[in-house]
């Protein structure tokens, strides 16, 4: 019996860590437990007693319970003395209800195995009333195996690396609703505009009738797109949802299968970055995640890229107005880049009136921050003609245009979150940060490492080596780690093999052991046997 009429808050400790209870006057206890582990749990539990426990629902907001200690409420702070007991209850094989909060993503009720026994050691004050005279038991604790401990934190890593996977569709919702939003704000307040214009003027009859009839097409026109508006909001809010469904579908039990899903959406979003856009559609038609994969935003990008390879800058710069505000916000100076190409391409032409025409229209607005890029970029007027300035020269070299197009990716990645290498490069830098030693660079690097490819080498080349406080070696002929259950044996040249492997030698040879790269034959009885400190 844990008292009546009373509702206070208690800590209490769950498997060595700190959480919050509270107690009521109907003799259940709704506990808030928190793991300090790197995922964090809430696990919203339910004790009724004498009954089995049940699912309830959760006790006041765990972030308020954490923000502030349970002692400030409990009606017995004033009181000096207390008497601490503890209790042990014991979970019957439940179904446990988990509430797992990913950052930045939130998953909903999952549930445990019912085969899982779960114990709490509850320490709590002594009661309002007095009685204290509940006794202490011990009992034991059954946690889920280390197996699924293990899936758990791989799949807690994993899902940190998946800002990019949800900020994308997100950011073209945005997009389209701010579209949509300046579209109807210039509408209506052109409609208004002509309304208040005609109610000022005295118009005859005949020439009303034909404003208002003019006014209706506009307004038909507006819901027209109103609607196309709407329904690709709709898309982009389906793509989000389902995204969302996909990052909530990963658990412990079908990690392998969600793992295959995820390297099939690098691969197409390396692709997609490689301009690989046809495969990389494929890719994701045949495997029916055309939703989770972003061709679209690719297909944005495609555009302007290949106008900029074709030496146009309209597209480039249409993007920029689209994205004014959001560029001025991040202090982009893609658009200013445009500008200057465009000016260097007019004074390529010799058409110098123009040139000088342009850049007081849609250069000189740039003074303020860009003064010196324009001091320079104005004086190859003079300069053109002479080769032998480097400094002026580089304005017009062809290179100048695949700058463009770098500057346009970056700005397309920061735009939409993305990062500013494929994830592919990413997944696989943070594998080759494990493997890179001083060896792998060496000219007797072994095959099987794959640090021995020179593409690999250069992805590797700006990772620090990796910190291997203690040597291991790996066995030449079976690829095996040398350890005290296969300790290396050292042959009378000096080269040194795992046990296994000189047993199975000498086993098949009468005793005879052959070095593999020197050709030296021995006695397995003449190997000695090394120690590793």
């Amino acid at each position: 019996r844990l008292g009546s009429h009373c509702s206070y808050l208690k800590r209490i400790q769950v498997n060595g860590h700190q959480a919050h209870c509270q107690h009521n006057h109907t003799n259940h206890i709704s506990a808030d437990v928190v793991y300090n582990s790197t995922q964090i749990i809430e696990t919203i539990v339910s004790i009724s007693i004498p009954p089995n426990p049940r699912l309830k629902p959760s006790s006041p907001a765990l972030a308020q319970i954490i923000q502030q200690p349970s002692t400030k409420h409990h009606p017995l702070t004033k009181k000096k003395k207390r008497n601490k007991t503890k209790t042990h209850v014991v979970f019957p094989k439940p179904i446990i209800a988990l509430c797992l909060v990913w950052s930045p993503f939130l998953f909903h009720l999952q549930q445990f195995p019912a085969n899982l026994d779960f114990t709490f050691t509850m320490e709590m004050d002594s009661l309002p009333n007095g009685n204290s005279t509940i006794p202490t038991t011990t009992t034991s604790i059954t946690t889920p195996s280390t197996a699924l401990s293990s899936k758990l934190t791989q799949l807690t890593e994993s899902l940190k690396l998946e800002h990019q996977f949800l900020r994308v569709p997100f950011e073209l919702y945005k997009k389209t609703i701010r579209t949509n939003h300046r579209a109807v704000e210039k509408e209506v307040s052109s409609v208004i505009s002509v309304v208040n214009d005609a109610a000022d003027s005295d118009i005859s009859n005949d020439d009303a009738v034909q404003h208002l009839t003019s006014l209706v097409s506009r307004l038909q026109g507006l819901k027209r797109k109103l609607e196309e508006g709407n329904r690709t909001e709709n898309l982009q809010a389906q793509r989000c949802r389902a995204r969302i469904d996909h990052l909530e579908s990963a658990d412990a039990e079908n990690l392998s299968e969600w793992n295959n899903t995820r390297m099939k959406r690098i691969l197409v979003d390396y692709m997609l970055r490689m301009s690989y856009y046809d495969t990389g559609l494929k890719l994701a038609e045949s495997s029916d995640m055309l939703d989770l994969v972003d061709i679209d935003v690719f297909l944005e990008s495609k555009r302007v890229i290949d106008a900029l390879q074709k030496r146009e800058v309209a597209p480039a710069l249409a993007w920029c107005a689209d994205n004014k505000s959001r560029l001025k916000k991040s202090k982009s100076k893609f658009e200013f880049q445009l500008r200057l190409q465009e000016y260097v391409e007019l004074v390529r032409a010799e058409d110098h009136l123009r040139a000088i025409t342009y850049a007081r229209k849609y250069l000189a607005p740039w003074a303020a921050t860009h003064m010196k890029e324009m001091q320079r970029v104005f004086a190859i007027v003079a300069f053109k003609s002479n080769p032998d300035c480097a400094v002026y020269k580089v304005f017009f070299e062809p290179k100048q245009w695949d700058f463009l197009v770098e500057q346009f990716k970056q700005e397309f990645c920061r735009l939409y979150g993305m990062t500013l290498e494929p994830l592919l490069n990413i997944f696989l830098q943070a594998g080759l940060s494990a493997l890179k030693t001083p060896l792998c660079y060496k000219d007797d690097c072994t095959k099987e490492d794959p640090l021995s490819q020179e593409s690999f080498r250069k992805l590797a080349l700006p990772l620090p080596f990796s910190k291997q406080h203690h040597s291991k070696l790996v066995c030449f002929i079976t690829k095996e780690l040398m350890d005290t259950e296969n300790p290396p044996q050292v042959l009378p040249n000096g080269y040194v093999y795992s046990t296994k492997a000189l047993e199975e030698m000498a086993k098949r040879n009468d005793g005879k052991i052959t070095c593999p790269r020197t050709g030296l034959v021995c006695n397995y009885s003449e190997v000695v046997k090394a120690y590793i400190s």
